[in-house]
């Protein structure tokens, strides 16, 4: 059995021994029973100038190959989204280019046919963040013409995503917070944008937790008014919706919201630490799941939603439940920086060269709290080879001086 040494919170260290591998089985057709996004993070070239404020340079192969280790899994993917770290190091350039390489390759995905995803379309596997990141906040004009700039911005990214092929997630925009004075400019932008789309899309709300630049969201600080603004504009708009992805971590709310939206409009969890309730759901409602937590544990989730498929749906609620705790560790506060929890646990299992992030945000966790995190991915059987895991997280202890 394979063993380490971890640090301790009193500033000791203790051996760990990590429990033998486990064996997540790919699907052997497409899952059906719940629709699930999994919200990949992107890899920076190991000798990029990876530091805040650089422009990203990405390895495209690695992160590539990442959504295509999640399409094998069966799971759609949710990508140029936060946890790909839109607004924290991947500027608008990058974007564009991720946008449009993962539609391809999401394309040739369908033209193989492989069992996992046979019969879906390249809006089935990917679905990408169009929003607002192209523009200088601090330069924003106030008023209308802030309201059309944020229009515009919106307009040029919604045609890079259609150009592309996936389906649109209208994100969360912090453009659109700075300039509105209140719900009606909310309904205006999203209406307008809403109106012009010949495909459904994904609505995006983004809690403060995620971005603290997005308070207020909807017109109001009072969640409960904020949103029955956000249910009158999908009620007008029904036809236009595919669904909606709320990251607000208040499992009653979401509860509450998917009982009152339309018929045939979808409630995709982004709630990462009440997820496997969520998506188990009630007699009557569960949800779908557009999540940067599956990103981490995508072989779990996988193998839990062949459980729903087979009408397992007590095996399957049990290993999302068993990913619970690493999920509530990495998105612990401040919660923004979860997506640094996700891109060690790719390093660990081998899918990127080296522990970085763009824009630097690989400092984002404590030594602690990185050691936590290796010791819960191993505990809910999420370290592929755990030898592996264990020769990098050892080297990754010894450089930054644990038990030296």
């Amino acid at each position: 059995m394979t063993s380490l040494i971890l640090p301790t919170d009193d500033g000791g260290t203790r051996e760990y021994r990590l429990q033998p591998a486990t064996a997540w089985v790919k699907p052997s057709a497409p899952l059906t029973a719940r629709r699930a996004y999994a919200a990949a993070h992107v890899i920076p070239e190991v000798a990029a100038d990876n530091t805040p404020g650089a422009p990203a340079q990405l390895d495209w192969d690695a992160t590539l190959a990442y959504r295509h280790e999640l399409w094998s899994y069966g799971l759609g993917v949710a990508d140029a989204m936060d946890t790909a770290q839109r607004g924290m190091g991947l500027d608008w350039a990058a974007t564009q280019q991720l946008i449009k390489r993962t539609g391809a390759e999401a394309a040739s995905v369908v033209a193989t046919g492989s069992a996992a995803t046979a019969g879906k379309s390249v809006r089935d596997l990917v679905s990408c963040g169009a929003g607002t990141d192209q523009l200088d906040i601090t330069a924003l004009p106030e008023g209308a013409a802030g309201i059309q700039a944020v229009i515009e911005a919106y307009r040029e990214q919604i045609a890079v995503v259609s150009e592309a092929g996936p389906k649109v997630i209208l994100m969360a925009s912090r453009a659109l917070a700075k300039v509105a004075s209140g719900a009606d400019d909310y309904l205006h932008v999203y209406s307008t944008l809403l109106q012009e789309v010949d495909q459904p899309v994904i609505l995006h709300w983004l809690g403060t937790m995620f971005d603290p630049a997005l308070a207020g969201y909807w017109g109001s600080d009072d969640v409960s008014v904020a949103t029955e603004t956000f249910l009158s504009l999908i009620r007008e708009h029904a036809d236009k919706v595919d669904g909606v992805k709320v990251s607000l971590l208040d499992a009653s709310h979401e509860v509450a919201l998917r009982a009152n939206l339309p018929e045939g409009v979808r409630l995709y969890t982004g709630d990462d630490f009440n997820y496997p309730e969520l998506i188990d759901g009630d007699d009557t409602h569960h949800s779908d799941a557009l999540l940067g937590i599956f990103a981490a544990i995508y072989p779990a989730a996988s193998v839990a939603l062949q459980k729903y498929d087979a009408g397992q749906g007590t095996e399957g609620r049990a290993i999302l439940d068993s990913t619970r705790e690493l999920g509530k560790h990495i998105f612990s506060a401040p919660t923004f920086y979860y997506k640094t929890g996700i891109a060690f646990m790719s390093w660990l299992n081998g899918k990127q060269p080296g522990f970085q992030m763009v824009g630097g945000l690989h400092s984002g966790r404590s030594v602690l709290h990185l050691a936590k995190t290796f010791e819960l991915a191993d505990q809910a059987g999420l370290l592929k080879d755990p030898s592996l895991a264990a020769f990098r997280m050892s080297d990754y202890l010894r450089i930054n001086g644990v038990g030296a």
